[in-house]
């Protein structure tokens, strides 16, 4: 395996994780948990909890997918053919979600907000992991398309049942980590943190959704149309 693959699968984490949607929410997350736990180590402890709640379930979900996909030969078969001009569109999509042109009103929240936060008050801590795995499935447009839309091709690709989900999931831990951090030693800094972030993220996005599109075009030139 390549190492640029697997460096991109942890970039696609970290980008997954510093996306508005997931952002916020990792935040909110951690800070909620953190008016309950009582001192910095355990909300330091509640945040790599929650961290591992979110990428237990990115590995878990990788592993049923691309595993399935592999289980049935002649889907396997016809994804190892033709995964290249599946590819190029792909792209295209995913990089039009993120430059904002589709996708805006789609999501999928299965957490029931309330009912959970009562159980947090209640227990604090115990409930980090659980928290983590809810939010992880409620995907936002640009989260979807990151883990829809380029890893599980990256891991049809390369092959890899196991390795480029765990490293995804990693990235999805980098910024969770950090936030935990100055959340629990440095609370008067998230503000700044959060919109120096936010910025950053902007960027990002914007030229991850251009080089998506100039990919996607690439992918389709060769080996759809067959021009290069």
């Amino acid at each position: 395996m390549n190492w640029y693959i697997l460096i991109t699968a942890l970039w696609l984490g970290v980008l997954t994780s510093i996306s508005p949607c997931p952002l916020a929410a990792n935040i909110s997350a951690i800070s909620f948990i953190g008016r309950f736990v009582g001192n910095d180590k355990n909300i330091l402890l509640s945040g790599f909890l929650y961290t591992m709640g979110r990428t237990v379930t990115y590995i878990f979900i990788g592993v049923l997918i691309i595993g399935g996909l592999f289980a049935s030969s002649q889907l396997s078969v016809f994804l190892q053919s033709y995964l290249n001009e599946i590819l190029g569109p792909v792209l295209i999509l995913l990089g039009m979600i993120f430059l904002g042109m589709i996708g805006s009103g789609f999501s999928i929240n299965i957490s029931n907000g309330n009912k959970l936060q009562s159980r947090i008050k209640e227990k604090g801590l115990v409930y980090s992991f659980p928290l983590g795995v809810i939010l992880a499935l409620s995907f936002c447009p640009v989260s979807a398309g990151l883990f829809f839309g380029a890893l599980i091709p990256i891991s049809i690709k390369s092959s890899s049942y196991f390795i480029i989900p765990i490293l995804y999931g990693i990235g999805t831990a980098i910024p969770v980590i950090f936030f935990a951090f100055i959340i629990a030693f440095g609370g008067e800094y998230l503000g700044k943190a959060f919109h120096c972030l936010t910025k950053i993220e902007i960027w990002f996005r914007y030229t991850a959704g251009i080089l998506f599109v100039l990919i996607g075009i690439y992918y389709s030139f060769i080996y759809i149309y067959e021009i290069m």
